[in-house]
């Protein structure tokens, strides 16, 4: 099994990407976290989840090994599968939805598109422990503290990325896959913000 991949990205879509090894193009999936977090071109090293099926071998990549692990535990949920895994670790990072599940808290996780009531209720049920332990092996990687940021600063940083002249999707998906403490001040949002835009 593939378990980490190291070379050039070749090609970069905000679901997949393709990363040549030695000659050797590999496709991998990406949630929006680690999409962001690539840069446009260059070298970069993946942790990779080699899913296997009877028709189809499917690679999906995390830049961190810690939000590999909570995929893998995503999957593990009957009616689970990669995609909707993916879809969810793009929508809330792995820390936060630790504590979504920690928490119960299912109007925080139906705020997930493809997450019904249902949905959020089995993965509740099914994680809540696993959460904990997932936690408390990542003390220190993962921060339980950080919130989204809230509407108001959110805004005016969107608002001063796009007067320095990038567009307003890039602005709005840079701003919203940020977390942070509800005080952290607008500067520290904008330099990380543009960190990410710029990489």
């Amino acid at each position: 099994m593939i378990a980490l991949l190291t070379g050039e990205i070749t090609q970069r879509r905000a679901d997949a990407i393709v990363i040549d090894v030695a000659g050797v193009g590999y496709r991998v999936q990406v949630p929006l976290s680690t999409f962001y977090g690539l840069p446009e071109t260059g070298k970069v090293c993946l942790h990779i989840y080699t899913h296997v099926k009877e028709d189809a071998i499917s690679l999906f990549g995390f830049l961190s090994a810690e939000e590999k692990d909570f995929f893998a535990l995503l999957i593990s949920v009957s009616g689970v599968g990669p995609k909707l895994a993916i879809n969810i670790l793009s929508h809330m990072p792995a820390g936060e939805l630790a504590a979504a599940l920690i928490e119960d808290d299912i109007a925080r996780l139906t705020s997930i598109p493809g997450i019904g009531k249902k949905s959020a209720e089995r993965l509740v049920l099914e994680l809540r422990e696993k959460a904990k332990n997932f936690i408390r092996g990542n003390t220190g990687t993962i921060n339980l503290a950080k919130k989204p940021i809230p509407s108001g600063v959110r805004e005016d940083a969107i608002s001063a990325l796009i007067n320095l002249g990038y567009k307003d999707n890039l602005a709005n998906k840079a701003v919203n896959s940020l977390k942070f403490a509800s005080d952290t001040a607008l500067e520290e949002i904008l330099k990380n913000a543009l960190q990410m835009l710029r990489k």
